[in-house]
């Protein structure tokens, strides 16, 4: 089965809110990426808002910075799984 995302959405503290094609709902902590030179633009929170999804299911910031769903998926949190710690 091919991963999609259907909807991404920028939160506080380098997270995002990720729905997928499938209904399925995460959270991405993209904080762990800062370190690497390609997202380091992701340090200014004007351009960390700018995400977005493109046409083939991909989160996109803009031409070089991207993330592909499957590793949102792999190295995220079910949001259920969130709301049942809290």
């Amino acid at each position: 089965m091919m991963i999609r995302v259907k909807k991404v959405q920028p939160m506080k503290n380098y997270l995002l809110y990720v729905v997928f094609a499938d209904g399925d709902k995460r959270i991405y902590n993209c904080y762990p990426l800062l370190q690497y030179p390609i997202f380091s633009r992701l340090k200014e929170e004007e351009f960390f808002r700018t995400v977005h999804v493109d046409e083939m299911g991909v989160v996109c910031w803009d031409d070089s910075t991207d993330l592909p769903p499957d590793e949102l998926y792999n190295n995220s949190e079910s949001v259920e799984n969130i709301m049942k710690v809290s």
